[in-house]
């Protein structure tokens, strides 16, 4: 069965690293060796699975659907040697989706103490801040901030990013420091991915809300790049307490209108509908929920880990 199932695993490392030579490596063959599999697994299925050219390797249509098919075949067969063997260990692939602002800042730093549980699995770090099709992608697990509008699979509640205005302490001494959401008006606004909105900046405050329209003297769609801005003084932030806490602690941002609150998002981990979660996925949404504890709000830490349909 290993013979048959070598040149499946070798497409799918070939495809999902759009390399033959970088496959190769992972699977100890060579690259002319892995070229001729994949040549044979395509006269085989009938169709040219992948595009080559000097530069990159890209799957052509039939290879894509192929893709779709195959890997989730693959990883069942992975989940079941594993559940046969009973050791608990984790192996293959992991796939995960992940906002770029948030892999850096909190994803990534607690992956070593993850991997050392796990020496034998591997994991593939899709970094965007779009929404991914994960079946399509091959994506095993997502993190989404916001509301879940898909219909379909499943997610796991991690926490919530509360909603926040903060700005440089240079800025603050040069335009001064704000006392109410109408001040707001006379300072330069800068908004990042979660303070996008047409309808403007809710605040409340002792049950009174209050909504501003607002213009942005600095708009931006990833967090990192609004973040910036406002360490460099160019203005106050509207964005996320995962997304500036190591600012606010150092102290190159300091938080204001803190008695006013700003709607909060949440964060789910989203895996792919129409097959079930590997097995390495959930143990990743496990391992986060317990380390993330720290940032969920705690009025909310109890219902934290909750399975709900999206």
């Amino acid at each position: 069965m290993s013979d048959l199932l070598a040149p499946l695993r070798l497409f799918v490392r070939v495809a999902r690293t759009g390399s033959f030579s970088r496959a190769g490596r992972e699977l100890a063959i060579s690259q002319p060796s892995a070229s001729r599999i994949i040549a044979a697994l395509e006269r085989e299925v009938g169709a040219p699975l992948l595009t080559r050219t000097t530069r990159v390797v890209v799957l052509t249509e039939a290879g894509s659907e192929y893709l779709t098919r195959v890997e989730p075949l693959l990883d069942a067969l992975e989940e079941a040697n594993q559940a046969a063997r009973g050791t608990g260990e984790l192996r293959g692939v992991l796939r995960l989706a992940l906002p770029t602002s948030i892999a850096a800042r909190e994803i990534i730093p607690r992956l070593p103490r993850f991997l050392s549980r796990h020496p034998a699995l591997r994991m593939d770090l899709l970094l965007d801040d779009g929404r991914q099709d994960l079946v399509r992608e091959g994506v095993d697990v997502a993190l989404r901030f916001g509301e879940l509008t898909d219909s379909s699979g499943t997610a796991r509640f991690i926490g919530m990013n509360q909603r926040l205005l903060a700005a440089s302490p240079a800025y603050l001494r040069r335009a001064g420091k704000p006392a109410s959401p109408a001040e707001l008006a006379n300072h330069a606004l800068i908004i990042g991915p979660p303070g996008m909105s047409s309808a403007g900046w809710s605040f409340e405050r002792e049950g009174r809300t209050v909504s501003l329209r607002v213009k942005g003297r600095l708009t931006f769609t990833v967090n990192e790049g609004a973040t910036a801005a406002a360490v460099a003084g160019l203005g106050i932030v509207s964005t996320g307490l995962w997304g500036c806490r190591a600012e606010l602690a150092s102290g190159a941002l300091v938080r204001i209108l803190e008695d006013w609150s700003m709607p909060s998002q949440e964060i789910n981990a989203v895996f792919p509908a129409g097959r079930g979660a590997k097995r390495s996925a959930r143990a990743f949404v496990d391992f986060l929920i317990n380390d993330l504890k720290e940032l969920a709000s705690p009025a909310l830490r109890g219902s934290q880990g909750g399975v709900k349909p999206m």
